[in-house]
């Protein structure tokens, strides 16, 4: 993407692509193919004895092979095939028919699964799809689909409430024309959309920060820390601080609703807000409070979705992918008319 919209030169982007797939293929440390959730720098090894964790390896894993499909029939693609197919997705099922959270070699598995919607429908599809260790098509109906309402929108909604979690498989999967059964990913993904600006005017007598042209409400770095805020429907937890990334991930669903909004943001708060790298992560202004950190995963989906928001490069790229069309083809899913 960077290479073809010229920000840096193809050779540059296919030198740093190598390097960070060599890495992972050869050196990160991981568990059955998925790799731990904080990795040293400097050595691949496990850090702050995290879990090897099965979303972060999903996500790891659909961006090489977007990246093998930008470099087709290089040593890019090559590892982005050897990285995907080691991973034993039957293995983190434990048994059962639910997909865990993680593994720890203290421990074993987490005490957690992926049993209700979130942004787990990306590893879901590589793990039906996968050629090596798929898991059974059966899984796919395992967990469940909650639905509730918040201003007569009617939402399959995740249980925090955070945008992040209706954006992040979408980044990958064009959901756009899919149903699974009568239920459209991506119209959902509108109305929680919808929904979480929604909730942030009607929340702005309270919080100053809230308004028309501030809203998005997603984990982030905030005053206390990193927290998963949300809106409703879903546990809604929140303080008054706003993550740019969470309107800007969701321009594919509210293209001019994101669009006031990150117009707004930068017009009225580009010297404490907007950096080198783009927006910082969040800021409360009931608390004066401006993060001066940017963070990897959060900056990744604004690129991914003004990528597909611009001409569906990523979208169109991922979908054509043999893993892809397994796992649509195993679920049943099919096209919308």
């Amino acid at each position: 993407m960077a290479s073809s919209h010229e920000w840096i030169g193809k050779q540059e982007a296919y030198q740093r692509i190598l390097t960070t797939l060599e890495t992972i293929r050869y050196k990160a440390e991981h568990k059955n193919g998925f790799l731990y959730h904080f990795l040293d720098l400097r050595t691949g090894k496990r850090t702050w004895g995290s879990e090897a964790s099965s979303i972060d390896t999903a996500l790891l894993v659909a961006g090489a092979l977007v990246a093998g499909q930008y470099f087709p029939k290089t040593p890019i693609e090559r590892l982005a095939q050897e990285i995907y197919e080691r991973v034993d997705w039957e293995w983190m099922l434990n048994q059962s028919s639910l997909v865990c959270h993680g593994w720890k070699p203290e421990s074993g598995f987490l005490p957690y699964y992926w049993d209700t919607y979130s942004e787990h429908l990306i590893l879901q599809a590589l793990a039906i799809g996968s050629p090596t260790h798929p898991i059974p098509p059966a899984c796919w109906n395992e967990w469940e689909r909650f639905e509730g309402t918040y201003n007569n929108r009617s939402i399959v909604y995740s249980h925090s409430g955070s945008l992040f979690t209706y954006q992040y498989a979408q980044a990958f999967v064009d959901f756009q024309h899919l149903a699974d059964r009568d239920l459209n990913y991506f119209t959902n993904s509108r109305e929680a959309t919808l929904a979480n600006k929604e909730f942030c005017v009607e929340q702005a007598s309270r919080y100053k920060t809230y308004g028309p042209n501030s809203w998005g409400l997603s984990a982030c770095l905030g005053p206390g820390g990193y927290k998963a805020y949300g809106a409703p429907p879903g546990e809604a937890l929140h303080d008054g601080t706003v993550a740019p990334y969470a309107s800007a991930g969701s321009i594919v669903f509210t293209p001019e609703d994101s669009m006031a909004a990150l117009r707004f943001l930068y017009e009225r708060y580009q010297e404490k807000l907007y950096g080198p790298y783009g927006f910082k992560d969040a800021y409360n202004l009931d608390k004066n409070w401006w993060c001066r950190e940017y963070q990897g995963i959060d900056q990744g989906i604004i690129v991914l979705m003004i990528e597909n928001y611009l001409g569906e490069a990523v979208w169109q790229r991922f979908m054509q992918l043999a893993c892809l069309q397994a796992w649509l083809e195993r679920t049943g899913l099919h096209a919308q008319r």
